[in-house]
């Protein structure tokens, strides 16, 4: 089944099948640049992009699937490792958008971590006009679908982001009450792993930051020895530290491996997207460099104490997904609604005046006669309106083709192409943008 303005399509390189190297090519672009870009192309119409540290991923709206294929081939163009993208189609990119957003699809099961990322990238998507009434329905239904399952079930419970679950690796290697970590960044993902260090017990907090004000609001905001360092200070900082917690939005690496190589032994953790530590530091016998990729060990045990409240999850998004596409069914239906009662309504008023026209009335019996042309027409099409929304929600679209012949003699014997498509059983074709109504 497809949708009601047009068909979805998505690619996505994530976590599960790509490297964090080709997650970077991927984002290159800001989540509005990737917005803007799509729907400048022909036969797009609407456009959502969500980048985090794990995933980059981008949607289309278009009037056929091939379009919309296309259109996202420039996305994945920059990874070279094809098999880390992969393509999906209408359902499976909106079943997949619900499960990101309940947290199953995270390197850390249930992460919360991902629903402000969606909430940021809808509002990019917002900014850049990218969104109309099919993917907007999606995203939104998206985060209700996250919200919804972080507040029902205990999906969340334990480690619930990727800072913390980088302070329990770090915590299984260094005797934190023992040593001085450094967080490189002030953003939510340092901000994240501030805090799990902090509750650990670290025996001192550095944060680095280009902007001194948010390290200083970040190392406010924890109950440990802490004090805030600008980047200018970051070589000291670093040689000072005995764990090292990166995360911050630069483009280039903001730690070398020079930076590294003074012989102490030092546990790194880069959680940034493009990397921030060198590659090459991890060629440092007396260094230890993890990233997201090596995150997947971490959480193993995280994953395995969450997965009866996945299979509980499970059950919601896929309830929650059929809910979806009976949404975009109704709206469909409304709009062949919308349609019939036209129809009748330009029947009725050129009867109506008619008849007025032949009988000689005062204003008060003319506001009769309208009145009850107006109600037999609603009379009359109360029961094949719910007949349509019924056929709509079995698909049953012959149903619906017949409706448009006999109620709206300007179709005739020629309906319009989707619903012809339609009944032959095409479900590659959909309802133009022209025919698409809010819901009542």
């Amino acid at each position: 089944m497809i949708g009601a303005s047009g068909v979805i399509s998505g690619v996505r390189v994530s976590h599960s099948v790509a490297s964090v190297d080709d997650i970077a090519a991927a984002s290159g672009a800001t989540q509005r640049e990737v917005v803007a870009d799509l729907t400048a192309r022909e036969g797009v119409h609407e456009a959502f992009c969500l980048h985090t540290c794990n995933r980059a991923e981008a949607y289309v709206v278009a009037d056929d699937p091939a379009t919309g294929r296309a259109a996202l081939e420039s996305y994945a163009e920059p990874v070279e490792n094809d098999d880390a993208v992969v393509r999906m189609d209408h359902e499976e990119s909106l079943r997949h958008l619900l499960r990101v957003a309940a947290g199953l699809e995270s390197i850390v099961l249930g992460e919360d971590q991902i629903l402000g990322q969606i909430r940021s990238a809808y509002e990019d998507a917002r900014g850049a006009d990218g969104l109309g009434p099919m993917l907007d329905d999606a995203v939104l239904k998206a985060i209700h679908v996250g919200e919804r399952v972080r507040d029902e079930t205990d999906i969340n419970e334990g480690v619930v982001s990727l800072g913390s679950a980088a302070a329990n690796l770090v915590a299984a290697e260094r005797d934190l009450p023992e040593s001085t970590a450094l967080v490189v960044g002030a953003g939510e993902m340092a901000t994240l792993a501030a805090r799990a260090l902090a509750d650990r017990g670290v025996a001192e907090l550095v944060v680095a930051n280009r902007t001194l004000p948010h390290a200083e609001h970040l190392v406010g905001e924890v109950e440990v020895d802490a004090r805030a360092v600008t980047l200018a200070a970051l070589d000291s900082a670093t040689r000072d530290a005995d764990v090292v917690v990166t995360a911050t939005g630069s483009d280039d690496p903001v730690i070398a491996r020079t930076d590294l190589d003074d012989g102490r032994e030092r546990t790194v953790f880069d959680l940034a997207q493009p990397r921030d530590v060198e590659t090459a530091a991890r060629e440092l016998d007396a260094v230890d460099v993890y990233d997201l990729d090596d995150l997947e060990d971490v959480t193993a045990e995280t994953r395995e104490k969450r997965r009866e409240a996945a299979g509980e999850v499970e059950t919601m998004v896929e309830t929650e997904f059929d809910l979806l596409l009976d949404q975009y069914k109704r709206k469909r239906a409304d709009e062949v609604i919308a349609a019939m009662y036209e129809s009748a309504e330009r029947v009725k008023a050129r009867e109506v005046e008619t008849a007025l026209a032949k009988l000689d009335l005062d204003d008060e019996e003319r506001e009769v006669v309208e009145s009850m042309a107006d109600s037999l027409v609603g009379q009359l099409l109360a029961p094949p309106t719910k007949s349509l929304r019924d056929a709509a929600a079995e698909d049953d679209w012959a149903t619906i083709n017949t409706a448009l012949q006999l109620f709206d003699p300007e179709f005739g014997g020629s309906p319009p192409a989707f619903v012809g498509a339609m009944t032959a059983g095409d479900e590659d074709v959909d309802l133009p943008a022209s025919v698409v109504t809010d819901d009542d």
